[in-house]
């Protein structure tokens, strides 16, 4: 597991005198901001945070250090880390998604189906990317308890029981 949490991201600019337009990934948006500092994807470059105002899609804020539209721009696209230990531990049956990325994900018979490449959410349920030699292409498994009813952590392994058709 790794001890970096992606929280967000810098999504550009925002005005012209160095705020950006940030992407909170936390369960309360604003908790970004109690966060800070932040970090890059390495944790070497630490970035303080501070929100200035609620925006459409996220928030305007400040990074410490930035103060032109020119550094503003330049970030996007940038991820922002938070250590673990500072975030809310969360209940049994939710996970960070780092967390997920990289296990095998095996069928109810014990047949490796593939690994999580990434998981995505694009309105409903999160859904698992998996890929893995015995797909041809890369598989959408839709991350509800029917579907995958085991995520051991500490084996690195998920148990799914994809729907019918799916695999």
């Amino acid at each position: 597991m790794t001890d970096l949490i992606c929280v967000g991201s810098i999504a550009g600019s925002f005005g012209v005198r160095g705020e950006v337009r940030l992407k909170s990934y936390c369960a309360v948006p604003e908790d970004i901001e109690t966060y800070s500092p932040l970090t890059d994807e390495s944790g070497a470059q630490r970035y303080p945070l501070i929100i200035t105002r609620a925006i459409k899609n996220g928030f305007a804020a400040r990074l410490g250090g930035v103060e032109t539209k020119e550094q503003a721009d330049a970030l996007k696209g940038l991820r922002l880390f938070a250590r673990r230990e500072q975030l809310p531990s969360l209940p049994d049956d939710e996970f960070y998604h780092a967390d997920l990325i990289g296990l095998e994900v095996y069928d109810t018979g014990g047949t490796l189906l593939g690994r999580v490449k990434s998981v995505q959410n694009h309105g409903a349920d999160d859904l698992l990317e998996l890929h893995g030699p015995g797909l041809k292409s890369t598989v959408f498994l839709p991350f509800t308890k029917a579907a995958v009813p085991t995520v051991d952590l500490e084996a690195g392994r998920i148990v799914a029981d994809p729907p019918e058709g799916l695999l």
